[in-house]
């Protein structure tokens, strides 16, 4: 089979630095935290001397790019089988091609390493191919087995089954926190120990916007995609308790909830006090950050929580889930305030002790200014630069 591929790659020490093929479930021009972490990571491995290329599950948007920031861009087909008859056939009929496509990127990029950045089925296609063509596999987990709001992995029998495989075979295994890591170990059959953490990253100098017009002068700020799993809901039904008229709520974020939380404000007669603004582009997250008296993060569960890293950038207190990856590195008390989420009172509680508290709320914002500086997509790229070279080295942990 690995003849099919062409004669063997260059020894590294022949051409330098390993060539990276991030291999990610999304990117641009969507843009969420894997596209963010993926789009960075490519940015710094360049910097570093790496040959970086994207790849990309082909979703039908228009206007994709083929490069970014002079990376290339491989939007690839991913077709899996279904159980219903037509689907199957459409698998089948599609399958020839969707491979032709995969091997046609592996010998015109000739990767040292292919890097799954949360597995799906972009995964499902690394992990074949891997096999094939004896090409180092990374595989970097960002909670999707838990957090997808679609529930691919509870719906798709093959998409557990290719992900257990894929642990078990590839060179090094990633998560973004211990808890996503556990997680791997408890329902995927990732040896105890095996899994290094990575958490995210964020840009610690990112520019800001002009704030926008309708932000009131006093808010406390949720932001996100509105999604089930992140709590809004909870969040508004918690803000309802504080009846307070010297703040207002302001949640940012698109996504299938959003009608559903716009109703549930206007039953709880909140309309003027709640705004449900829609999405925000990148620098109006950034202004509207700078100017929120608090950061609430409500999620029932979170594998990790690049929105806390966002709030500690702007100097900002933040309420945080503690339920998943945020305990692991927010202190409770001393960089953020850790809640339970479905517990309403402990949010509203943990609002209303920042709001009268502004000695606690500037001595958490100061804490997380601080803190944040551990977290540059810098120290992440040079994380997973010291696994490639464990992987070339064969010392990588099984």
């Amino acid at each position: 089979m690995s003849a099919e591929f062409g004669p063997a790659r260059p020894d590294r020490a022949e051409v330098g630095m390993p060539a990276v093929v991030l291999v990610t479930s999304s990117f641009l021009p969507r843009f969420g935290g894997v596209e963010e972490h993926t789009l960075n990571v490519a940015r710094q491995l360049r910097d570093r001397g790496h040959r970086v290329v994207v790849w990309a599950v082909e979703q039908g948007d228009d206007d994709v790019p083929r490069a970014v920031d002079g990376i290339p861009v491989r939007y690839l087909p991913c077709p899996l089988p279904a159980r219903s008859g037509k689907a199957m056939l459409h698998f089948v009929a599609a399958l020839p091609a969707a491979v032709a496509r995969w091997v046609a990127a592996w010998r015109a990029d000739r990767p040292d390493v292919l890097h799954v950045q949360c597995f799906g089925p972009n995964g499902v296609y690394a992990w074949a191919l891997s096999r094939c063509a004896r090409t180092p596999l990374v595989v970097s987990s960002h909670g999707e087995t838990f957090m997808d709001a679609d529930g691919a992995f509870e719906s798709s029998a093959l998409l557990r089954g290719a992900l257990r495989a894929a642990l078990r075979s590839a060179d090094a295994v990633t998560a973004c926190s211990a808890f996503t890591a556990a997680h791997l170990v408890a329902g995927y059959g990732l040896p105890a120990g095996r899994g290094q953490v990575v958490p995210n990253g964020i840009d610690t100098q990112e520019a800001g916007g002009q704030a926008p017009p309708w932000l009131p002068v006093s808010y406390v700020l949720g932001v996100g995609r509105l999604v089930h799993n992140k709590g809004f809901d909870l969040l508004i039904d918690a803000f309802a308790t504080l009846d307070r008229d010297d703040v207002r709520l302001v949640i940012g974020g698109d996504g299938p909830e959003l009608g559903a939380l716009r109703a549930q404000v206007d039953a709880l007669g909140l309309s003027g006090q709640v705004l449900l603004p829609g999405r925000l582009s990148r620098a109006e997250v950034v202004a509207v950050m700078a100017g929120a008296t608090a950061l609430v993060v409500p999620s029932r569960i979170e594998a990790f929580g690049i929105t806390i890293l966002e709030g500690w950038r702007a100097g900002i207190p933040v309420v945080a889930t503690r339920r998943g990856g945020p305990p692991e590195f927010v202190a409770d008390g001393v960089t953020g305030l850790l809640v339970d989420p479905e517990d309403r009172g402990q949010i509203a509680n943990a609002i209303a002790t920042l709001l009268d508290e502004p000695a606690l709320a500037a001595r958490l914002g100061t804490a997380g200014r601080t803190a944040v500086r551990g977290y540059t997509w810098a120290d992440v790229a040079a994380r997973y630069e010291g696994i490639y070279r464990e992987v070339g080295a064969g010392t990588a942990v099984r």
